[in-house]
């Protein structure tokens, strides 16, 4: 038993179908806390950094020309250009954090997902798209849940500190309420 953290984000399908409240409520019965959410508005830098891994997988899977077309709609479809443009990104924290999760979620292609979890459920494929409607993305490792953490939130947005920080001075332009 390892106290771990996961991300966990509810993808743009999830979203537009009104799915934030199924998915955490299914995943409440893991019996761990969250300890950072927010709504991002997902730019292309964002979503190419977060899926870098994945493109060597599909380039290597399915070669350069499949591989980089199932690469870009990914990232399409994460950016929200065929449902909305933003995702629900959450931290959950607790004992096996990572496998519980990725239990409840299920498999990441839909049709091989089974019907009780997260993506049996509401999944889909989309044709015309090539790309895997599973609602949901879930680290699937200590490692890549610190980068992918790590990618998508700061120290601060966080409820407690699971990674070591450091204080800097920094001299930034900020949007404040007018």
């Amino acid at each position: 038993m390892v106290n771990q953290q996961c991300l966990v984000l509810i993808k743009p399908d999830g979203l537009v179908k009104s799915l934030t409240g199924n998915v955490i409520t299914a995943l409440s019965e893991g019996k761990l806390k969250i300890i950072g959410a927010k709504v991002v508005k997902v730019s292309k830098e964002l979503a190419e950094a977060h899926y870098s891994e994945l493109k060597q997988s599909l380039l290597k899977k399915f070669g350069e020309k499949k591989g980089k077309d199932i690469f870009e709609s990914t990232l399409r479809y994460v950016q929200g250009e065929y449902h909305t443009d933003r995702v629900f990104a959450l931290v959950y924290s607790g004992e096996d954090a990572i496998e519980k999760i990725r239990k409840m979620a299920g498999n990441t292609n839909p049709e091989e997902a089974d019907f009780t979890t997260i993506r049996g459920k509401y999944g889909r494929i989309n044709s015309k798209t090539n790309v895997f409607e599973n609602v949901v993305h879930v680290s699937d490792s200590e490692v890549s849940s610190k980068r992918e953490i790590q990618l998508w939130f700061s120290p601060e947005e966080l409820t407690e500190v699971i990674y070591p920080t450091k204080k800097e001075k920094v001299s930034i332009d900020k949007i404040n309420w007018a």
